[in-house]
């Protein structure tokens, strides 16, 4: 049984449609990278998992129970943890502070230590005391991902982990990602640096236009660059879906 369960799913922003019957199955303790152009709808799937938006049709099953009309909060105490694109870490907070307020916010599972954060992240243990506005972005990400961390998610959802961060802290949030993926943490990781989500991740799906366009192996998916050029390239294929101008990637 997968450990997450998306059928037949449309959402909305308002009155404009996003996804468009959706299907999506991962299991536990798998790495899934969601793929596509921008304004595909992998935003948005990640927040009709979460709950913050509206689904209208389909369902959607976690650990054997449907989640399809649970609260924000409700799911998020479920275990099903998101490391949003913009981060939201509070800027006049230190890291340490950050840190606390997402381990004391923590219902339905219990919280980690801050220490064992710090192993995983050593970078954020010499930050302890600078306040998030001060600190990169690649810090602030590292950050982002231990406040998720930190309250022992089953799921983690991670939007867009290396938007706007340069190459060489891509390259340590990679090894950092892989030290998480290590720990029984099933992720869902949507991403435009394809070969970054493609090195985590054991199967991906495509998405065009709010709908499946593709799914498999990374294996499979390595082996048909066709695929890659269809649906991913720059400037090939249509535009996004109606969710782009509601503000998804």
């Amino acid at each position: 049984m997968s450990l997450l369960e998306l059928e037949g799913v449309d959402a909305y922003y308002g009155a404009s449609q996003a996804l468009f019957g959706l299907d999506l199955a991962v299991e536990q303790n798998e790495v899934v990278a969601l793929l596509g152009r921008n304004g595909a709808g992998k935003t948005t799937t990640l927040r009709t998992i979460t709950g913050t938006v509206g689904r209208r049709e389909g369902h959607i099953e976690y650990d054997g129970e449907d989640i399809s009309g649970l609260s924000v909060e409700a799911i998020s105490n479920r275990g099903v943890k998101l490391v949003p694109e913009d981060r939201r870490i509070f800027p006049t907070l230190t890291v340490r502070e950050n840190l606390l307020i997402a381990r004391d916010a923590c219902k339905g599972t219990d919280p980690r230590p801050i220490e064992e954060m710090y192993e995983v992240f050593p970078k954020l243990e010499e930050l302890n005391q600078s306040l998030g506005q001060n600190l990169s972005g690649g810090e602030q990400q590292m950050l982002s991902v231990a406040r998720a961390l930190i309250q022992s998610p089953d799921l983690l959802l991670l939007d867009e982990p290396t938007e706007g961060l340069a190459p060489v802290i891509v390259e340590d949030l990679s090894e950092v990602l892989h030290e998480v993926v290590s720990q029984d943490v099933t992720v869902i990781i949507t991403e435009q640096n394809v070969e970054f989500a493609l090195e985590l991740s054991e199967r991906a799906y495509i998405i065009q236009k709010g709908s499946n366009a593709w799914e498999g192996s990374i294996e499979e998916l390595r082996a048909n660059e066709g695929l890659l050029d269809q649906y991913l390239s720059v400037g090939g294929g249509e535009e996004g879906t109606e969710g782009e101008a509601a503000g998804d990637d």
